[in-house]
């Protein structure tokens, strides 16, 4: 397919070029071959240059190898310590059960271990010189773009806050126009909203965004979609079926993104110099909430996040990850091959595709296009969410897309990596009712022992009850193993901060080593809350359990003792039933649970005190938990967070037109515009509806 050229002046509608997304039907094995799969590769497509470029790649298989090698010798070797320490050796049903769910557990974490650990050689030696944006240097910022690299930037938006989304897209707009390749970009906001409030508020956001921007704003379109079909996935294919023949390339934005101008032109540029990339995925920095769980969050992924994107992008390479946003794909390749069936059968891993990205990114490297993350790539940035309950809600809707995501491992032609992702992605949730599992299981097995053998402190000074019959130093060995796994990865990013000089960009060495102590003790409390949320995530879904799919709130929402009373009470509960029930078989409690059971304990408490802004501006101004984004914050997000504000005012009426006169917003109305609940339901906007540029659908 080849991208249609266009021109089009202020005020003139769009043209509509169609084109065929057909999806190929899911064959359910590797085994069985489906009709028209080999000849929807375009490796042969590609240039000469670009197969040289794959057999050098196919050698760094190596990388791939070490690090099945490495998680595989120290998941048995930990497990062989495991079956060492048991009473009988591994050889009773219940330490068998042990040993094998903690054989998959530490197998989990030493892959996380070892790709921090490549990450950081990555970062030690200043980058890898496979990277993609090896390409951009020596590129000055006002070389041209090919005219007919035209570039869509999409935004798909399902009731959403009219703050957040046009703050984010304005700021994004005008950087891209300081680099004076606007004129390669057009704008498009892809509406699924329903919400009668927010439908109205969004749409008279559009215009007055639109009419603010002058001329310029012929760049920017709208779309409402009345049938709202396949969610985001669904809404992205149908402009690629109405538009996509009109443009090289498209850059997904989510509700909350933004993107810097120099971002965008470079993701263009490294398409232009890749020919054999589909989809290029940057890796987006967290902000824009003041809620403590929220800056807490934004610390973590932002000290220790480029870690692990570096190491992924060391193993994964060409066939990375895709998030869905904050990324380029190339079109043409995109709707020929990445189109997506519903997966066959009944129950809630059937049907329509939830997590479509993952799927995305497979079908794309099938077809011989390669899939990257530009790890190193700046100006990228999106929002977490503001508090725990927003979070496990956002973790359930993937939850489910990533086991149902498993059942594709076995499609045939997929890349060996991707079915990993497919299955380290349910094992991202999976791992949850493993955890519970060993934890109930080993205390079961300690309150067993508890009745057969009643002395357990056997050493002078010893810290933790043990059978007789355990070695003391191989429980220790075990334990540091295990720590070591969790925690050197953050040891190792911190020291590359330090041997940066960054250490100043994060508040001083000081604040920085607090505020690494702080999210320490935070993630430890709340790993425990978020097993069971996770747990009982997975029984949902393999059991078909009813799921509820809303857009997460974007601004900073509190949550109220009563919320966290019915969303936490049960694990309070479960913790006093678990500790009742230890106390109940005569055992000495084992205080190696004691951040286990006191997370649960506390959730009530620590959702609601971390959910407040008033902690999490405290702390900001104690200088903790700082990003180098908040001590220097770059002009995007400056600019997103002003004309948020703007736009959370009472919106004027725009310029009169024949197709009549806006009015202006309502007080109830222009709640909804902060994601506030009102009756205000205004309908579709005559003004919007006479536009040539507005475009709806039945």
């Amino acid at each position: 397919m080849t991208t249609t050229p266009f021109v089009h002046a202020p005020g003139e509608t769009l043209p509509i070029a169609r084109g065929s997304m057909v999806p190929l039907r899911w064959a359910g094995s590797p085994w069985r071959r489906l009709p028209g799969l080999a000849r929807r590769r375009d490796t042969a497509a590609l240039p000469a240059w670009a197969e040289e470029r794959r057999a050098h790649l196919d050698r760094l298989r190596l990388r791939r190898v070490a690090l099945l090698v490495l998680i595989v010798a120290g998941a048995l070797a930990g497990t062989q310590v495991m079956l060492d320490i048991l009473p009988h050796r591994g050889t009773t049903p219940l330490e068998l059960a042990i040993a094998a769910l903690f054989a998959v557990l530490f197998g989990w974490i030493s892959a996380g271990f070892w790709t921090a650990v490549m990450g950081a050689w990555v970062l030690w030696r200043g980058g890898d010189r496979h990277a993609l944006t090896r390409a951009l240097r020596g590129v000055a910022p006002d070389t041209p773009i090919d005219p007919s690299a035209r570039t869509a930037i999409v935004m798909p938006i399902c009731n959403e806050p009219a703050a957040t989304v046009f703050g984010g897209l304005r700021a994004t707009f005008e950087s891209l126009a300081r680099t004076g390749h606007l004129d390669r970009f057009e704008f498009f906001v892809l509406s699924d909203s329903h919400d009668p409030a927010l439908l109205g508020v969004e749409q008279q956001a559009f215009l007055a965004l639109r009419e603010s921007l002058g001329e310029a704003g012929a760049k920017l379109h709208y779309r409402w979609r009345r049938r709202r079909t396949k969610r985001k996935a669904g809404n992205v294919a149908d402009f690629c079926r109405r538009w996509g023949r009109l443009f090289r390339y498209m850059v997904v934005l989510d509700a909350d993104s933004v993107m810097s101008g120099e971002c965008l032109v470079s993701l263009v540029r490294l398409m232009e110099a890749h020919p054999d990339a589909g989809i290029i995925q940057t890796a987006p920095r967290a902000g824009g909430h003041a809620t403590f769980h929220a800056r807490v969050q934004q610390f973590g992924s932002r000290l220790y996040g480029p870690l692990f994107t570096a190491g992924m992008h060391f193993w994964q390479l060409g066939e990375s990850h895709y998030w869905g946003h904050n990324a380029i794909l190339r079109v043409a390749p995109f709707m020929k091959h990445c189109a997506l069936a519903p997966l066959p059968g009944r129950g809630s891993l059937s049907g329509e595709i939830l997590s479509h990205d993952f799927v995305e990114a497979a079908l794309m490297r099938r077809a011989g296009w390669k899939v990257w993350v530009a790890y190193d790539l700046p100006g990228s940035w999106e929002q977490l969410p503001p508090n725990l309950v927003a979070e496990v809600m956002r973790d359930r809707r993937w939850c489910q897309g990533n086991l149902q995501n498993s059942r594709l491992m076995f499609e045939p032609g997929l890349h060996p990596v991707h079915r990993s992702v497919f299955l380290t992605g349910a094992l991202a949730y999976l791992s949850a009712p493993l955890w519970l599992g060993f934890l109930l299981l080993s205390t079961l097995l300690f309150a067993q022992h508890a009745l057969d053998e009643p002395k357990y402190f056997i050493e002078p000074y010893q810290l933790f009850p043990i059978w007789p019959s355990a070695d003391l130093r191989l429980m220790l060995t075990l334990f540091g193993l295990t720590a070591s796994l969790l925690l050197v990865p953050k040891l190792l990013a911190l020291l590359i901060v330090l041997a940066r000089g960054q250490a100043r960009e994060f508040g001083g060495l000081l604040r920085l080593l607090v505020g690494a102590v702080v999210e320490f003790l935070h993630s430890m409390l709340l790993a425990p809350v978020r097993m069971l949320f996770h747990s009982q995530f997975v029984l949902t879904a393999l059991t078909g359990w009813r799921l509820d799919w809303k857009s997460p709130p974007r601004d900073d929402e509190a949550t109220t003792w009563r919320e966290a009373w019915s969303r936490h009470g049960s694990h309070t509960v479960f913790a006093l039933v678990w500790v009742g029930a230890i106390l109940a078989s005569g055992a000495v409690f084992p205080w190696w649970l004691s951040p286990v059971i006191g997370g649960l304990l506390l959730a009530v408490p620590l959702s609601v005190w971390t959910s407040r802004r008033g902690a999490g501006l405290a702390f900001r101004r104690a200088g903790l938990l700082l990003t180098p984004e908040e001590r220097q914050p770059p002009a995007e997000l400056v600019a997103a967070a002003r004309h948020a504000e703007d736009f959370a005012q009472p919106l004027p009426a725009p310029a009169a037109h024949a197709a009549g006169t806006a009015r202006p917003l309502s007080a109830p109305a222009q709640r909804a515009a902060n994601g506030a609940p009102c009756s205000f339901a205004p309908g579709l906007s005559p003004r919007l509806a006479n536009q040539p540029w507005f475009i709806s659908s039945a």
